[in-house]
């Protein structure tokens, strides 16, 4: 089994995205790559933690790619919009992919320069290792299968 861990704005859509996904075996949402400990969404939301709002995945990559996994995160967010997706503005709301194993960057970097060719302008995703994720609070999680009316930036 393999994780990443992935941010692409309110990570209410990006978890029900990707836990729809075929070989994604766990999804959770989270706080990710941040100075504060152990914060809270209260704290995060203020911008003040710089803490993503991220969803981890593991994932069995004999069921699906790191490359097919990227290309289906590519395709839900607009890695030319620097912490903003729709309508959520701020740090927390940045893109990222923040990786688990060293050896997963050069995946990760072909496939950024594949998404690159699409775009006129720079993508600003941050690509970085996994400093810390911390997960969120209980109803945040799988939020979209427990409110189905809630609020998605990402077309399901």
């Amino acid at each position: 089994m393999k994780e990443i861990v992935l941010a692409g704005g309110c990570f209410w859509g990006v978890e029900e995205y990707l836990s729809r996904i075929e070989g994604v075996l766990e999804t959770k949402v989270g706080y990710a790559n941040g100075w504060t400990e152990n914060p809270t969404y209260e704290d995060v939301k203020t911008g003040a933690t710089g803490h993503a709002e991220s969803c981890y995945i593991k994932y069995d990559e004999t069921q699906i790619s790191l490359e097919e996994l990227l290309k289906r995160f590519w395709s839900v967010i607009d890695p030319t919009v620097l912490n903003r997706q729709g309508p959520d503005i701020g740090t927390q709301y940045r893109t990222g992919i923040y990786y688990t194993d060293k050896e997963d960057l050069a995946i990760i970097k072909a496939s950024l320069d594949e998404e690159q060719k699409k775009y006129d302008k720079s993508i600003v995703t941050e690509i970085e290792p996994l400093k810390c994720f911390y997960d969120a609070e209980e109803y945040h999680q799988k939020y979209l299968k427990k409110n189905p009316g809630g609020y998605c930036h990402i077309k399901l």
